[in-house]
């Protein structure tokens, strides 16, 4: 039974998908932290780089948009006969955000601009058709693809969405009907707009949710917010009425993820390590280039031999890794370091495995191959703020590094410090604060004994409890 469980507060709204008691996928999203893509923007081109064929434009937020001009010329069916005109300062242009802002950079945005509905994407600036890749069958395939050139308004494209399996003409009809009109409202406002202005603004959570993920192989859809379970079922009777049954007001005492587990599992998805059922784990480690995932056997010892072992512990890992990229929304370059198997036979299945399951992941994600090294390639798009970039931020303590200094490194700061200051005024004495933790690895400390007996100091050591394990002061004492 597939079931995705909703729980909305007035400080966030967040949702969960559980099949089985397995949860496959989760979103949180934020009041304070609203996601920009799908974003439509009036923007003025702020710098044009020839160099890196990109422009930034500002749309009015912190960071002006990264726009690649290879993005940035519209479809010459949006155009007639007349040539898109080059990119410049100062120019004012409609653009969509693609991606997030990340870390230090900028949003990311295109001028292939397209509005989504329930069934279709509606391109004004493309005219090609297009069908998602979760529609297999090629019967519907071709079916689908006669109906949307039927209905497909002349010089726009249009993209086929998965929950368009089985739908009727009719139903593809107004659903591109009604993009079209809110197109015509858009261009109304870029004409009148000052830039930068927002033009359309993406759906929130509950909307998406409805129109993207709520599907026939959703059983039930439990929110446990009456104000979102009405705005829930008012779409529906209007998308797809004969879904509406299966929505459900939560009103049960015991919270709603508590009830389902949910808490727990987002808790973990914090941590580095991941445990297996067999005894193996998993260790994640993120950067600014990529994302690495190294596979450990730990505990598990196996039934057969060694080569079966690690091939076990591998096919296992493979599961759990898809499904910790998912939960996590990594996006990027992912590099996997699989325990070292001893056929090419094993090495193909864990692929055919990999490329198997990622088909569960709604985004899109691609088993690229084996490098020389042994390592495994995926990529993954990246678009919005992941799960772990919402709810955590990098460590004041450690800046986000993992790691502290060890109090024997504090300890040679200090002495250099102290050396310094004995250089221009011979004080006699000094006071030294820092954390609890760390004071007392300093009373036992080489460094500072030595430097006390050659500089014939008085050293006193001060424990802060409030002060992080990197910082320390050092004060002259008084006598």
């Amino acid at each position: 039974m597939k079931t995705i469980l909703v729980n909305c507060a007035p400080e966030e709204t967040r949702m969960a998908i559980v099949a089985d008691d397995e949860l496959l996928a989760v979103e949180v999203e934020r009041e304070t932290q609203s996601h920009l893509v799908g974003n439509i923007y009036k923007g003025q081109v702020q710098n044009v780089l020839p160099g890196m064929q990109a422009a930034f434009v500002d749309i009015g937020g912190e960071k002006n948009a990264f726009l690649y001009i290879g993005d940035g010329l519209p479809h010459e069916g949006a155009q007639g006969n007349h040539p898109p005109a080059r990119i410049h300062i100062g120019q004012r242009l409609p653009v969509q955000i693609t991606k997030d802002a990340i870390g230090t950079k900028g949003p990311r945005a295109t001028m292939h601009l397209s509005i989504p509905g329930r069934n279709v994407v509606l391109m004004p600036t493309a005219s090609y058709i297009g069908i998602s890749r979760r529609i297999e069958d090629d019967a519907e395939r071709e079916r689908l693809k006669e109906i949307a050139a039927r209905i497909c308004p002349e010089g726009m494209g249009l993209i086929i969405r998965t929950a368009a399996h089985g739908q009727t003409e009719e139903s593809f009809r107004q659903d591109v009907e009604r993009l079209v009109r809110l197109w015509q409202t858009l261009q109304a406002k870029n004409k009148m707009a000052k830039a930068p202005a927002l033009l359309y603004r993406d759906a929130d959570l509950i909307v998406r949710l409805v129109r993207d993920s709520f599907t026939e192989d959703i059983d039930a859809l439990y929110v446990d917010d009456a104000d979102a379970f009405r705005r829930m079922t008012e779409l529906l009777d209007s998308i797809s009425p004969e879904l509406r049954e299966r929505v459900h007001l939560y009103e049960e005492r015991e919270p709603l993820f508590r009830r389902y587990r949910i808490e727990e599992e987002i808790e973990r998805l914090g941590e580095r390590e991941v445990l297996l059922a067999s005894g193996g784990s998993i260790v994640i480690d993120k950067t600014e280039a990529l994302t690495a995932i190294d596979v450990n056997t730990g505990r598990y010892v196996g039934s057969a031999n060694l080569g079966d072992t690690v091939y076990r512990t591998n096919l296992e890992a493979a599961a759990e890794i898809l499904k910790q990229i998912r939960l996590r929304d990594i996006g990027g370059i992912i590099l996997v370091d699989f325990i070292d198997m001893d056929t090419e036979e094993q090495k193909e299945e864990l692929l055919a495995f990999l490329r198997e399951r990622v088909r569960l992941d709604r985004t899109k994600t691609n088993i690229v191959d084996i490098t020389a090294l042994g390592l495994i390639e995926i990529t993954r798009k990246k678009s919005r703020q992941n799960l772990e970039s919402l709810i955590y931020s990098p460590c004041p303590c450690c800046h986000g590094r993992g790691r502290v200094e060890s109090p024997e490194t504090i300890a040679i700061k200090i002495c250099r410090d102290i050396r310094r200051l004995e250089s221009k005024t011979h004080t006699g004495a000094y006071e030294i604060e820092v954390a609890g933790r760390i004071a007392r690895a300093l009373e036992a400390a080489e460094p500072l004994r030595h430097l006390a007996a050659e500089l014939a100091l008085e050293l006193t050591v001060v424990p802060k409890d409030i002060m992080s394990p990197e910082s320390y002061t050092i004060l002259p004492k008084e006598n």
